[in-house]
């Protein structure tokens, strides 16, 4: 039987950074407010702010290991990680860079009809820029939107990963954290599969997609319903985090 987390329906999405996060975090504030303003990101404040407090969280409590990000976008929500961890902190970046992999069959009518959007050249980016898929170098504009931001890849250690999950994944080292914003049922499995043997004890997934597209809410249901493996606990932020227990 799948497990069922609760969906949040409808939520009105938040551009503008919380009084009480600018408060907590002012810099942190900043930067987020800066991506939001630039365009480089799909994510909400209210789901940015979630990032960079579990990575401001995982500095102070000391959590070893990785930040890892399936699904980067422009970069936006890379660099709000960036800018919460430490320099000395590994932030590997996987994605194909390049136009979004086809769903499976296990995805539903939701996605199907998104990826069909996307390959008739339909697809609008964000605030009517050029969607990100159809971006001749993907790859290059990323680590420029991160520069422009102060953030070095070499000094930074930032790191890209190219290709398609399957083929890239599993991870061989530790991680502390693992963004994913991967939308269909494949790439949300394969990483969550590929990821989980390393998640560091009180390490956790983000899972960005699970309210927003079918394929993602089933591979997190059936991932969670596995009776072996690892056992994690949910919690319900601005997105779903699954955390390791052990």
């Amino acid at each position: 039987m799948l497990t069922r987390i609760r969906r949040f329906a409808g939520a009105r999405r938040r551009t503008q950074v919380s009084s009480d996060f600018r408060r907590r975090r002012p810099h942190l504030a900043g930067v987020i407010q800066n991506v939001i303003g630039h365009r480089l990101t799909y994510l909400s404040a209210g789901a940015l702010e979630d990032l960079a407090d579990v990575v401001a969280e995982a500095e102070m409590q000391q959590i070893p290991g990785s930040l890892v990000e399936a699904g980067t976008a422009v970069g936006g929500s890379a660099i709000v990680l960036a800018a919460a961890k430490s320099p000395a902190r590994p932030l590997v970046l996987y994605d194909v860079f390049g136009t979004i992999p086809p769903p499976s069959e296990t995805d539903g009518a939701d996605v199907r009809h998104r990826y069909e959007v996307i390959t008739a050249g339909a697809a609008a980016g964000i605030g009517g820029d050029t969607y990100y898929g159809y971006r001749e170098d993907l790859r290059g504009d990323v680590e420029r939107n991160l520069a422009s931001f102060g953030i070095d890849s070499e000094r930074d250690n930032v790191r890209y990963v190219r290709g398609l999950y399957q083929d890239t994944m599993p991870v061989r080292e530790p991680v502390a954290i693992a963004h994913l914003d991967c939308d269909w049922y494949e790439s949300v499995m394969t990483c969550l599969t590929g990821i989980a043997p390393t998640l560091v004890p009180g390490g956790r997934f983000v899972i960005d997609d699970y309210d927003f597209w079918s394929g993602c809410r089933t591979a997190v249901d059936e991932f969670l319903s596995r009776p072996e493996g690892r056992r994690f606990h949910v919690e319900r932020r601005a997105r779903v985090h699954l955390v390791a227990a052990d």
